[in-house]
């Protein structure tokens, strides 16, 4: 085996599509051991998510940046909302030229009726979420003003060449597998 294939066969080439939720958790930690039990050392990986449940997504986030495995993450079309945080576990981020990215505070709607002790639980939680994940956010992105403005009260949408410039994307190429290589969805 050359030096060329025995790199190869240490990666593999995955996409990861839908709402972020325990169910997309669940896919993950089973490929996550399926991953470690063939020997994989560095994960590409193509997300395409419009977000879900930030536990879930903060999850997936911790699970993924402390994970054995290395992973490089895509974007070829959308991560929004919370998949925009599970997307950071990536070492190395890239994204097409017509990828978007969007993220938001935290949201939720009371049930009509709702006593205001029951707001102020609400309110304390969707906090709660937002330091959570803006940390995270500020750890791995540098916003400018005016986009840490906007983030403030409305959704931020990045395109490809504004996630590159904020440090979100190392590069702005697509995901491509080698010829040969077996592509599995989680």
């Amino acid at each position: 085996m050359s030096e060329d294939q025995a790199k190869q066969s240490k990666e593999a080439w995955f996409t990861l599509s839908g709402d972020v939720n325990s169910d997309m958790v669940h896919r993950v930690f089973e490929a996550v051991g399926h991953m470690t039990e063939d020997g994989i050392e560095t994960a590409h990986v193509l997300v395409q998510s419009n977000g879900g449940y930030v536990s879930d997504g903060l999850c997936l986030y911790n699970f993924m940046s402390k994970s054995p495995i290395e992973f490089v993450m895509y974007n070829g079309g959308a991560v929004a909302s919370i998949a925009v945080i599970m997307y950071l576990s990536g070492t190395r981020r890239y994204a097409s030229e017509t990828a978007r990215f969007m993220v938001h505070k935290s949201h939720a709607t009371a049930s009509p009726g709702s006593r205001p002790d029951a707001l102020n639980i609400i309110v304390e939680g969707l906090r709660a979420d937002d330091a959570r994940t803006e940390s995270i956010l500020r750890k791995h992105v540098e916003l400018t003003p005016e986009q840490w403005a906007i983030h403030q009260y409305s959704d931020l949408h990045l395109n490809s060449r504004d996630a590159k410039t904020a440090g979100m994307i190392n590069e702005i190429t697509d995901f491509a597998p080698p010829k040969g290589a077996i592509l599995r969805n989680i």
